[in-house]
């Protein structure tokens, strides 16, 4: 078998921990501490958060979608693919050095997502993006391993009360927060119906097969 080989790692700002890259032969990995956090295999669950956002914004001409988390550009490279080129999409990261991977070892993954020009990066908290006064049609979430996340207590804020309401009032009529995680969350579920979305819960296997694990996206619809 193909040893791993570590790549380069970055350090979570606020304090988060250290995020470490690592490839085997065309797979990669990016690890906290000893938690993958995602694996370059795995990317059904993240792609659906664009796509089933995308049939669900199907009318809505000139959406503006923000994405927060580049990640391995899972989602992005699904919204890119799913929605129409009169889209414009903001990918929020908060690790610089996660862009500078994309551009780099992983470019090929990439395929020149970042480049394409209905997209922009915004290096920073996507909470600090939702609540600078913007609007958007959809807000796409991908941070931390969802609300029971593990590598930022800060993120904590993102899915309170008080962070819904925030993502509430930067969508537009009827916008879109689908929410990815890696596990169900019933505290998760009611504090988006406390927040005023209408909540639609859908579990999607990870690995885009028959069989594996099943991971959780809430669609919450701006009531």
């Amino acid at each position: 078998m193909i040893p791993w080989k570590h790549l380069d790692t970055a350090t979570i700002p606020h304090g988060g921990g250290e995020l470490r890259l690592k490839q085997r032969g065309s797979e990669f990995s990016i690890m906290l501490g000893s938690n993958e956090l995602m694996n370059s295999r795995l990317s059904g669950s993240e792609e659906a958060l664009a796509t089933m956002a995308a049939e669900r914004l199907a009318a809505r001409r000139h959406p503006r979608i923000l994405i927060g988390g580049l990640g391995m550009g899972f989602t992005l490279r699904a919204a890119l693919a799913s929605f129409l080129d009169d889209a414009e999409i903001v990918v929020a990261e908060l690790v610089p050095a996660v862009v500078t991977w994309a551009r780099g070892p992983m470019a090929e993954i990439f395929a020149g997502s970042l480049d394409d020009r209905r997209v922009s990066i915004e290096l920073g908290d996507v909470d600090g993006v939702i609540r600078a006064g913007h609007r958007f049609d959809a807000i796409l979430l991908d941070v931390d391993n969802g609300p029971e996340g593990l590598t930022h207590a800060g993120n904590d804020r993102l899915y309170s009360l008080e962070g819904l309401a925030a993502a509430r009032e930067a969508l537009t009529a009827s916008g879109l927060l689908a929410v990815w995680s890696q596990g169900p969350s019933s505290a998760f579920d009611r504090r988006l119906r406390q927040a005023g979305f209408a909540v639609d819960e859908v579990r999607v296997r990870a690995n885009k097969g028959r069989s594996g694990a099943r991971h959780v996206i809430w669609f919450a619809k701006k009531s």
